[in-house]
């Protein structure tokens, strides 16, 4: 048992690292990186409602098998996402009031809690999955990775458009991406209840995506008005779907 244990940490800590994509923007000059993150958060858009619709929602359907009940979570994680922005608006207000960190926009927590709910529930999928097999949790570790690198290159955009520096931004996405290995440990804490919690968590997940990416991003997205970069916006949000669409295969 304590192999397994090591496995499963080893597992979702190597699904961590992903996180630190956004590394290979390093040597961008802040100037240039600004210029070009709305195709990364246009990205993080067709990511996150491709994770919704194509992964998370009809993973809830069939395993919940109460449409009614999958619907009302998936509503719950649209308000809580909206109460949580309400409450960060209102400290933002506070904090630009006594002129402290007035550059960072609330959007960047958002898209953290966001990250943090998905990371949390990759791991209680990996750890659940290493309980029924090696052979099952490392299956499910590559495909959790394969899902993990446009989602993470889009957050890591994100955080950038909020108004984090590039290493901020690296550091508190790598912090997010580690509530993975919290997952893994409660999955197996759990044993084999982990699956029910997880199926609930899943649906209210979905929902918090489909607020982050209509409420805060697209928005975000609509302040660009000329004809190219909007095309371009298009073109990455579709890209950031058929992605989720093509892991879903």
């Amino acid at each position: 048992m304590p192999e397994l244990y090591l496995i499963v940490i080893a597992s979702v800590f190597l699904v961590s690292l992903i996180s630190l994509v956004g590394i290979a923007t390093i040597s961008f000059k802040t100037r240039v990186l600004e210029r070009y993150v709305f195709i990364f958060v246009s990205l993080a858009v067709g990511a996150l409602l491709g994770d919704a619709f194509i992964h998370l929602i009809p993973e809830s359907f069939e395993a919940l098998g109460d449409p009614k009940l999958t619907s009302f979570l998936v509503i719950s994680g649209l308000f809580i996402f909206f109460v949580l922005e309400k409450v960060l608006h209102w400290n933002h207000s506070h904090k630009l009031h006594s002129h402290k960190h007035p550059h960072i926009k609330p959007l960047g927590t958002m898209a953290l809690a966001s990250d943090g709910i998905h990371n949390l529930l990759d791991g209680l999928i990996i750890g659940a999955s290493y309980l029924v097999s090696i052979e099952v949790g490392v299956a499910t570790t590559l495909a959790v990775m394969l899902h993990e690198i446009p989602q993470e290159i889009g957050d890591f955009g994100v955080l950038i458009h909020a108004g984090y520096s590039k290493m901020r931004a690296l550091v508190l996405n790598f912090l997010s991406a580690l509530l993975a290995i919290l997952g893994a440990i409660i999955a197996l804490l759990l044993g084999a209840s982990s699956e029910t919690l997880t199926n609930y968590i899943i649906p209210i997940a979905a929902g918090g995506f489909i607020y982050i990416a209509v409420a805060d991003l697209i928005p975000e997205l609509q302040k660009v008005t000329r004809i190219r970069s909007s095309l371009i916006q298009i073109v990455a949000a579709f890209v950031g779907v058929l992605a989720m669409g093509f892991l879903a295969l």
